[in-house]
């Protein structure tokens, strides 16, 4: 991204010089248009400037007057940091100062931010303070055409507020021509009025603006034939590029966290023995589950010499641009949410991108100078792709969002105003697992103080239950350790290469045979007791300093939470090692049982695992303590599918009785009416 200033000084001289990013020059109709109309929907490809220059135009035409501000949501918390980083240096403020940004766990904002990026589900979350967004003047979704479940929630509820707040802006960006249904949503009213007067109210209601994007023209390449492991080729792809072709960096899409960790180890061992005019390469992971800090590492130019190659999920897809990429790989692949409202289990499974994350993921090698895009499949698969994928909205479980709904007063979730309304079966579901873990009565309507402290939790509806009960299992501080390790995002482990029997040794000092959640509360307890939070505690133990660092602070943040709720919190962490600890145990399994009984699982003569309905193969992950260990039955966090498998993480032992014991409106003993049989 160019290096310019954009003072109101600057603007009399409309002609373009050549660093200009495109928008510039639709800075007056853009205020123009925001000004007249109550939506403003912005189409402009991924480069334009639309994302870090929008919210400058606004501030800068007086939008923050009366102590007002300007908030900025994105899909991801990686684009989020990104994007205020970048702004508040242009704008030439410290982060947090008039420009901030707030992610789940993070709120880098003060007194003096005037522009505030954040993810749209925490937007969604400040409405159950704010209902009315009070705070903002003009509210910015960017990405729109992600159609992630929060961002399709925060268009409900905008829709909604709008009608109460006549002056509140909004301001839709998307990369793609999905800006006529973003129009057509926010125009539309229930009655029976005339298509003539429907399309008149929709030329009042708002306005799309249209700008073009400032790429180069990019070459794109496919296989001849299909490729039979894309991530081997995608290894291969990227050494071909440094040893034959010329500068620029490389950036890489991956489906996940292992595909990625292993692909950057391979290419460390690959490229140093091969022969190019580039003395080095320095591949660098991008994904979600990496702390803030470690996402940056991939902005920073490389040393002279080096070639610079991110591996990346689809996070790089959009908002996130990486200055000097000018080759581009795409394995084709994605890894979406689709949930099952039979098994009630939520997996993350590879699926073939869509036409139009292809044709993000190759406009990313265009941004500074020609580029190239090697697609690893034939151009044959590219023409079978479908034009979009199907919103999140409509293969997620959907009782996080139904939680959130009522607990912003909307209680008939039903007729809630969705963009593309989700299958009955799947808010039927997301009802039914509410209203057994307690959050919900037997009206549907929200419980107190239970259902409504467990939508102002920052995590997920089940683990939400487990928190809040732990006071009457007396394991409050353990839930609340484990809450924050398993809300962490990385792998607590790490290992360099040759190092993975050192690292397993290592594990089994903290084992717990109980399972994952204990050895992790046991890995917590010796880092902050015995570790003093040291560095070279978690280097001698291969554990990751970082990651345990933020569970520590996310520990905090919770802890937080329940204080205001008026629940007292011990302070210690260590539980005592005499004869109770075995009763401790067995407490805190029990507790896990109360929020994950949904999530329960058999184990099967050949190892395996069959979850309670019985239609889904279950395999504890290989990074799991149930790997190859037998146990009856187990609760568990999450499920991934890798290819053929399906597998669990995060996996604890419970008694089959426990089950019944704490959901009977879930299950039902073999020859009852209704529920999965146990």
């Amino acid at each position: 991204m160019a290096d310019f200033d954009l003072a109101s000084s600057f603007i009399p001289a409309l002609h373009k010089p050549a660093g200009l990013l495109p928008i510039a020059k639709h800075r007056e109709n853009l205020l123009y248009a925001i000004e007249t109309y109550p939506v403003t929907i912005v189409i402009g490809q991924t480069g334009s400037g639309k994302t870090t220059q929008i919210p400058q135009f606004l501030e800068q035409a007086g939008w923050c007057s009366d102590g007002k501000i300007i908030g900025v949501t994105q899909p991801r918390r990686v684009a989020a940091t990104t994007v205020a980083l970048r702004v508040a240096e242009e704008v030439g403020c410290e982060i947090g100062k008039e420009v901030g940004f707030s992610i789940r766990f993070e709120d880098v904002t003060s007194s003096a931010t005037r522009i505030k990026f954040l993810t749209d589900g925490l937007l969604v979350r400040e409405a159950l303070v704010n209902p009315l967004l009070s705070r903002y003047s003009v509210i910015m979704v960017d990405e729109a055409h992600e159609r992630s479940v929060n961002t399709d929630i925060l268009l409900g509820l905008l829709k909604k507020i709008r009608r109460k707040r006549p002056d509140l802006r909004i301001v839709i960006s998307s990369a793609t021509l999905q800006a006529e249904e973003f129009l057509e949503f926010f125009s539309r009213t229930n009655d029976d009025k005339k298509p003539e007067e429907k399309e008149a109210e929709q030329d009042k209601m708002g306005i799309i603006v249209s700008l073009e994007g400032r790429t180069y023209p990019i070459d794109v390449l496919y296989l001849e034939s299909p490729a039979e492991n894309y991530l081997e080729k995608a290894i291969e792809t990227v050494i071909n590029i440094h040893t034959q072709e010329g500068e620029g960096d490389i950036l890489v899409f991956l489906t996940g966290r292992e595909e990625i960790d292993s692909a950057v180890q391979a290419v460390s061992e690959r490229a140093a023995g091969a022969d190019s005019r580039y003395d080095a390469i320095q591949p660098l992971p991008l994904y979600a589950g990496l702390s803030t800090e470690q996402q940056m590492y991939v902005f920073d130019k490389p040393p002279e010499g080096t070639r610079k190659v991110v591996f990346s999920t689809n996070i790089a897809e959009a908002s996130v641009t990486i200055d000097g990429i000018a080759f581009v790989v795409d394995c084709g692949f994605v890894k979406l949410r689709a949930y099952n409202p039979e098994t009630g289990i939520e997996t993350l499974t590879a699926t073939p991108v869509s036409k139009a994350s292809a044709a993000q993921r190759a406009g990313r090698a265009g941004r500074t100078k020609p580029g190239k895009c090697f697609r690893l499949f034939t151009e044959q698969s590219f023409e079978s792709l479908p034009e979009n994928n199907a919103p999140e909205l409509q293969r997620s479980n959907l009782a996080p969002i139904v939680l959130q709904l009522k607990a912003l007063g909307i209680d008939n979730v039903v007729r809630f105003e969705f963009l593309s309304p989700p299958p009955s079966e799947l808010m039927s579901k997301a009802l039914e697992l509410l209203y057994a873990l307690g959050a919900l009565d037997e009206y549907a309507k929200l419980t107190r103080p239970l259902g409504s402290r467990m939508a102002e939790l920052a995590v997920e509806p089940m683990m939400a239950k487990t928190l809040l009960a732990a006071s009457s299992f007396d394991c409050l501080g353990e839930m609340l350790t484990i809450a924050a390790m398993t809300s962490v995002g990385g792998s607590v482990w790490f290992h360099h290469e040759g190092e993975q029997r050192r690292m397993e040794s290592s594990r089994r000092k903290f084992a717990a045979d109980e399972g994952d959640q204990l050895t992790l509360l046991n890995v917590y307890t010796a880092f902050v007791t015995k570790g003093k939070k040291e560095a070279r505690f978690c280097h001698e133990n291969h554990l990751n300093y970082k990651v345990l660092t933020r569970a520590v602070s996310i520990r905090a943040q919770l802890r937080r939470y329940l204080e205001r709720f008026g629940i007292a919190v011990p302070d210690t962490l260590q539980a005592k090692a005499d004869a109770s600890t075995a009763n401790k145990t067995e407490q805190i399994r029990r507790c896990l049982t109360t929020g994950y009984f949904a999530h329960a699982a058999q184990m099967q003569p050949d190892g395996s695992f069959r979850n309670v309905g019985g239609g889904t193969v279950l395999h504890a992950h290989p990074s799991s303590l149930m790997f190859n260990r037998k146990a009856d039955w187990v609760i568990f966090h999450e499920v991934m599918e890798t290819g053929e498998k399906t597998f669990i993480r995060d996996v604890t032992k419970i008694e089959k009785g426990w089950l019944m014991e704490y959901a009977p409106e879930y299950y039902k003993v073999a020859g009852a009416r209704s529920g999965p049989e146990i």
